[in-house]
C-alpha cells in the first residue's frame, strides 16, 4: 500500500487495514507512556504507577490550569509538561491508592471536546477515531439528544454519500410547494 494514498481514495479494505495499523501504532504509543490516562468530554483521569509503600508526602503533584507535575521528591518527575488543554484547577484532584498508584482527576475548562493527550509533548491519539462508551445516548437530556441522534444521522449519512436531515428537510419543503403551487416550475430551483 502506497503511502501517499489518500484515504479517501482507499478502498475499504485498504482503509480497514490502515485503521488496524494506526490503532496498534497509538495503542503501543500509549502503553509506552508512564501512566495510563482516560477521558470523558468532561474529565481527563490519569493513573500513574509508583513504587509500592509509596506516602502521599513522598509525592511531588502539581497540578496548575495547563501544567502537570507528578513524581517522588528529590527525583526526576514521573510526567512534566503543559497540558494539552486549560482544566478547572478547583475540580481538580489526586490520590494515592494503595501505596502504589496516583490517581489524577482533571475537570476540563471545554467539556466539549476530546483531547490528543494529556501532555501536549507526549504521542497524541486520533481523537476522530473515539467511541465514547460510557456517554449513553439515554443519559442525554432531549434537547441535547436530539441534536446527538441528528448529527449521528447526518455523519452516516455523508458517509454513504446520502442527503443530511437539513438537505432532506428541504427537498420536503420544496415538494409540500410545488404540489401546493403546480403551476410553478421548480424543475431547475436551486435549494441553498
Amino acid at each position: 500500500m502506497s503511502d501517499n494514498k489518500n484515504y479517501d481514495d482507499m478502498t475499504p479494505e485498504e482503509q480497514a487495514e490502515h485503521d488496524r495499523i494506526a490503532r496498534e501504532k497509538e495503542a503501543a504509543e500509549q502503553a509506552a507512556l508512564p501512566y495510563k490516562w482516560k477521558q470523558t468530554l468532561q474529565d481527563v483521569d490519569v493513573t500513574v504507577p509508583v513504587p509500592k509503600g509509596t506516602r502521599a508526602k513522598d509525592l511531588n503533584v502539581v497540578i496548575k490550569k495547563k501544567h502537570l507535575t507528578v513524581g517522588l521528591k528529590n527525583n526526576p518527575p514521573i510526567i512534566e509538561g503543559e497540558l494539552c488543554k486549560e482544566i478547572k484547577i478547583d475540580d481538580c484532584t489526586w490520590t494515592l491508592e494503595d501505596q502504589e498508584e496516583v490517581y489524577i482527576h482533571l475537570e476540563k475548562v471545554n467539556d466539549a471536546e476530546w483531547w490528543k493527550n494529556v501532555i501536549t509533548t507526549h504521542p497524541a491519539i486520533d481523537t476522530t477515531k473515539i467511541q465514547p462508551e460510557n456517554s449513553k445516548l439515554s443519559d442525554l437530556d432531549g434537547e441535547t439528544r436530539a441534536m446527538v441522534e441528528k448529527m449521528m444521522f447526518d455523519q452516516r449519512q455523508k458517509q454513504m454519500g446520502k442527503k443530511t436531515s437539513d438537505e432532506l428537510k428541504k427537498e420536503e419543503i420544496l415538494k409540500k410547494f410545488q404540489a401546493q403551487h403546480p403551476e410553478l416550475d421548480l424543475s431547475n430551483a436551486k435549494i441553498s
